[in-house]
């Protein structure tokens, strides 16, 4: 509603790789997102998903990207991330900036080998994010409140 209020677009899954269980050798199907059944859980986006946000990043000239779009330890699971961190290291190349925060998306673009295409990674996700809304972090006040010293 926020979102929508001051004009920004909001683009959520519209299909997702559901399972059984969590675990890699889970019985799996696509659905559309608003239809996981009861016992089932998302796991992954869809294709559908992956191609609507892959148009949408060739509009960008920066990305901050934070949280894998499945649970790509799993390969049953992983082509979200995997098409996702590929399109940005191609967007890289075009001059687009990508940042990576957080280690489970660090962990990400590694297993995929693009990390080093990627603008900037920062493992400290939550603290980025913090950075990102305008928060004072803790070792930068550190440093703002610090006495000189002659050595």
């Amino acid at each position: 509603k926020k979102a929508k209020e001051k004009g920004v677009s909001l683009l959520l899954p519209t299909d997702v790789v559901i399972a059984d269980k969590f675990a890699a050798d889970a019985n799996s199907k696509v659905v559309p997102a608003s239809d996981i059944p009861d016992g089932w859980m998302g796991l992954d986006i869809g294709a559908d998903s992956i191609k609507t946000f892959s148009e949408a990043l060739d509009t960008t000239k920066t990305v901050i990207w934070n949280g894998p779009m499945g649970v790509f330890e799993f390969d049953k699971f992983s082509l979200g991330t995997t098409s996702i961190a590929k399109k940005l290291a191609e967007l890289s190349g075009k001059g687009v900036t990508t940042i990576i925060g957080g280690g489970d998306s660090v962990a990400a673009v590694e297993k995929v080998g693009v990390a080093e295409k990627m603008s900037h990674i920062s493992t400290g996700g939550g603290a980025s994010l913090e950075l990102l809304e305008g928060k004072t972090l803790p070792g930068v006040l550190a440093l703002d409140e610090a006495v000189p010293v002659t050595v």
